[in-house]
């Protein structure tokens, strides 16, 4: 017996008892991540394309400095600000939200693609693919249709895998209707590049979506005979047939891809084992490649800082699309299909970017994301970035269980 120190009356000591334990058993509470939304994201996938952002704008700098000083730098630098506030305004959205307004902008990306077609479209080096703007800007609609291809169609089939069925002939069928209205606006720029992309990303979602495996199958196939089609008819433009023609013999075009692809190679073989120095590149300071802020950025990566150099940024792109790999094994089945998608579309086009640096693929003008000059390629992998961010900001808020993110309106 001791006394209570805030008066006179004695207080008793007892034995102390384990509290009552409710009918059932023990039921532990869920345990919530808190704080911020920005500060559940994917740190790993930020950080990696902050890097590679910033490697992006020195090296444009580097192959730009000779002719147009700061300038082209400069405009990648605010294209990365810009593509850094789209992503995280998208990763601050509530997931539903972003599954419901993914019809509107898939609209609006049709509707960018069909004025690219039109007489306000503008042509570069062949291709019909840009829109301009005031200021001396453009913008590439074909960019933001792979954002909208990522959502419309995790929200299109999104349903039926959330309850582990397989999808209906007729779900599969409007999918592909969905993809293939893009796909051959796209065609028509002519972008062959961009089209090989969506129909890459197409392909997969639908097939992890649950897709019978008949589908997937008739599409590789119409596929193979599309790249046949795209050798021996005019669907290209004689631009584009010379691209793939030189391709498989540099000759043919001695005094233009033949001749950009031979001194690209010299630009990278020259770069040896760590580089000739940023600035320093031979090929690159002289000017000899055209385009190399763009289609060949990964050449001033080989000739100034080398194969470690360049195999830092291989290393770097892989480690994004493996990132997005792991948020959607822990999302549920809208945010699964959204961060495959993403991943497709970046891993195939740095592959064919680094496959067309280095002889391996056909030059198609497909630029190396997050490193290559240009503002809507930059800020739609931004976007990109901010999607597969909010997966996995959600999957952490619901403690990686996956549930249905359905949004109901009205």
């Amino acid at each position: 017996m001791s006394r209570d120190p805030l008066g006179d009356r004695p207080v008793v000591a007892g034995p102390l008892l384990p509290p009552t334990r409710p009918a059932g058993g023990v039921r532990r509470a869920a345990r919530t991540p808190t704080g911020p939304s920005w500060l559940r994201v994917d740190l790993g996938l930020l950080i990696g394309a902050l890097g590679l952002s910033v490697v992006g704008v020195v090296l444009v700098w580097s192959a730009t400095r000779a002719s147009v000083g700061g300038t082209a730098a400069l405009k990648q630098l605010v294209a990365v600000g810009v593509g850094v506030a789209c992503a995280a305004v998208v990763t601050r959205l509530d997931v539903r939200v972003v599954r419901a307004v993914a019809p509107v902008v898939y609209v609006v990306a049709v509707l960018g693609l069909a004025a690219v077609v039109s007489p306000l479209g503008s042509t570069v080096n062949g291709s019909r693919s840009w829109i301009r703007l005031p200021g001396g800007t453009s913008l590439q609609p074909s960019e933001l249709m792979k954002v909208a291809l990522a959502i419309g169609l995790a929200m299109l089939l999104a349903e039926r895998a959330e309850r582990g069925l397989r999808q209906r002939h007729r779900d599969v069928a409007l999918a592909w209707v969905v993809a293939g209205i893009p796909v051959v606006l796209v065609l028509a720029q002519p972008d062959l590049g961009s089209a090989l992309v969506l129909v890459a990303m197409a392909v997969v979602i639908i097939a992890a979506a649950g897709a019978p495996a008949l589908w997937t199958l008739g599409v590789l196939v119409a596929g193979a005979a599309a790249v046949a089609a795209a050798f021996l008819t005019p669907v290209l433009s004689a631009y584009q047939r010379n691209r793939l023609r030189a391709f498989l013999d540099p000759s043919l075009d001695p005094q233009g891809i033949g001749y950009q692809t031979r001194q690209v190679r010299v630009a990278i073989g020259s770069g040896g084992l760590g580089g000739q120095g940023l600035f320093e590149g031979r090929q690159t300071q002289g000017g000899f490649i055209p385009f190399q802020e763009t289609d060949f950025v990964f050449s001033v990566a080989g000739e100034e800082l080398g194969f470690l150099g360049a195999a830092g940024l291989v290393v770097l792109i892989g480690f994004i699309v493996v990132r997005c790999v792991v948020v959607a094994r822990r999302a549920d089945a809208f945010g699964r299909l959204v961060a495959i998608g993403v991943a497709v579309w970046l891993g195939v086009q740095a592959f064919e970017n680094i496959g067309m640096n280095l002889g391996l693929m056909p030059v198609t003008g497909l630029p190396l994301p997050f490193v290559s000059s240009g503002g809507s390629s930059l800020i739609a992998s931004w976007i990109a970035v901010g999607l597969v961010g909010n997966v996995a900001a959600a999957s952490q808020r619901r403690g990686g269980r996956p549930v249905a993110g359905r949004l109901r309106l009205g």
